[in-house]
Order: C-alpha cells, then structure tokens, then sequence
C-alpha cells in the first residue's frame, strides 16, 4: 500500500491535474496468522482516528486477508465502523478497504470467474477464495506461495508473477488476480501479465486505487496499471457508505 497506491497516484498526475499526499497509520504484525490478524484488525480503529487528524479525503484499509480472515462480508462492517470513527473526530471521510476493493474491483469488470496468485498459507488462501465465493466470484484456481514472513512476502520477485499466473488453469476466467495481497508487490508485471494472458488482470492495490479515486469522485484512470484503470471505467459508480450514526 505505501508503495503501489502512490505509484498509481503519481502515474496519474502525468495525465491529470490533480494532486496527492500520502499518509499512513500501521498496524503491526510479523506473520501472518490468524491471531496476528485479529490483533491487527483490532488496531484499525486507532489508525483510523490518527488518520482522520490530518483531515485525509479517503482511507485505504491496507490488509485484504485481515478482513476476510473476521468473516464473510466483513469489509462492510469495517468500512462502515472506520468512517463512523472518522466523523466522531470532526473529520469524515470515506474509508476503503483492499477487501471490498477487490470484490468491487473484479464486480466492475463483470469478472463472474477468476483465477487468483495469494502469498498466504494454503488455509488463508482458501479463506480469500471462500470470502470472494460468497460475493458471487467464482474461484478457477489458485496459487498459495505459503509465505509466512511478512517482510519475505514485501521481497517476492513481482517478476515471478505472470509465469505463475500463466501456469494456472485461466483459460475460462474473465480476470485475473496477479496479488490477493496490498503486501505482494505486483504493479510492474500487472500489463506484462496482461498481455502474456490476453485477459484483464488486476492486483488489491490496483483495486484498491481505483475504489479510493471514485471515492474521491475523481476519475479512475492512471498508465501502467492495467485494464481496470485504463479509463474503461474511470467513472464507474463507487461504494457509498452508511451515514455515520446510520
């Protein structure tokens, strides 16, 4: 997140006037474990308050499997509870998650059927495919690069990326998802794959990016990160959150 969605954003100011500053607030966690996890989400609520301090316009809750871990649909609940923390603080502002960011994401593209690479342990893994299932996504197959570290996961080759997504079984998905994981650095393959696969394919930080822009009200376009945000659907409708206190 604090690598990929700035290097959207900056794409974008080559072809558009508007400007970004990037903030951050962290959660901590080492390995990615279920425990790890809940404690991490549990933090969200501080970082979310921090955050809103410096009055941002948007929120980008940055662990996709964080949120799919605490159950199915659970990104709602956090994008709702996020921005209410927002507005208790005199400064509101739409919150986005990786999680619903992919599940709209790939609802944007029409994607019904996908194929999908996570650096997750094999039963993570199968928590994002189930939490993607519920949403109407159907899961071809899937890669799990089992990487426990998080910092091992922020060091994996993205250059590995559209080999690995070639040996899955794609050829009747509508999309593909290069990086289940805001962690899993993926942008520089995202259109190499693209035209390796001959279909769009997307990672959570570009979803992400894209949510964050229509939740600015902003076009969602920027070069280099593929089909979703190549302007085919720069205005396509964001996810509108419940009133605070709603």
């Amino acid at each position: 997140m604090e690598t990929e969605v700035p290097a959207i954003l900056r794409a974008r100011e080559s072809i558009a006037p508007e400007r970004f500053t990037f903030h951050s607030s962290r959660m901590r966690m080492t390995h990615v474990t279920p425990e790890q996890l809940r404690a991490m989400d549990a933090d969200s609520d501080r970082c979310a308050v921090e955050l809103s301090d410096a009055h941002v316009d948007v929120l980008g809750y940055a662990c996709l499997v964080a949120i799919m871990s605490m159950g199915l649909g659970y990104h709602r609940t956090a994008q709702d509870r996020l921005h209410q923390r927002t507005a208790e603080n005199g400064a509101p502002a739409p919150v986005v998650t990786s999680a619903g960011a992919l599940v709209h994401g790939l609802h944007t593209l029409g994607a019904k059927k996908i194929a999908l690479i996570a650096p997750y342990m094999r039963p993570l893994t199968k928590t994002v495919v189930d939490y993607l299932t519920h949403e109407g996504i159907e899961v071809l197959d899937y890669e799990a690069l089992e990487i426990p570290n998080n910092l091992d996961v922020a060091a994996h080759d993205p250059a590995r990326l559209p080999g690995l997504a070639k040996a899955l079984n794609h050829s009747d998905a509508d999309a593909v998802v290069l990086s289940a994981c805001v962690q899993m650095p993926s942008l520089g393959a995202i259109e190499e794959a693209e035209q390796l696969l001959g279909k769009p394919v997307v990672s959570a930080a570009v979803c992400t990016a894209h949510q964050m822009l229509r939740a600015l009200d902003l076009p969602a376009v920027a070069p280099g990160a593929g089909h979703l945000l190549s302007g085919a659907y720069a205005e396509a409708p964001p996810v509108r959150q419940s009133p605070a206190g709603g």
